[in-house]
C-alpha cells in the first residue's frame, strides 16, 4: 500500500507516524526505543557521509577526465 492510497481512504501522515510509533512501543517495548532511534539516527549519518564521499569522487573523476 502506497501513500496516495493511504491518503485516499483518509488516514494522512500524523495517523502513520502515531501508528509506526504505536507499533514499536508493542514489537520492542518502551526501554528499546531510544536505543533503536539512536540507531537510526547513527545509520542516518553514515548515509550522508557515504553519499557525500560517492558524490565527491564522481565530481573528481569527472574533473580528471576533462
Amino acid at each position: 500500500m502506497t501513500l496516495e492510497n493511504l491518503a485516499l481512504i483518509g488516514i494522512g501522515m500524523q495517523e502513520i507516524v502515531i501508528i509506526a510509533i504505536a507499533a514499536g512501543v508493542l514489537l520492542f517495548g518502551a526501554k528499546k526505543i531510544p536505543d533503536l532511534a539512536r540507531t537510526i539516527g547513527r545509520s542516518r549519518v553514515e548515509y550522508e557521509k557515504g553519499k557525500f564521499e560517492a558524490e565527491k569522487e564522481l565530481k573528481d573523476l569527472k574533473e580528471k577526465k576533462d
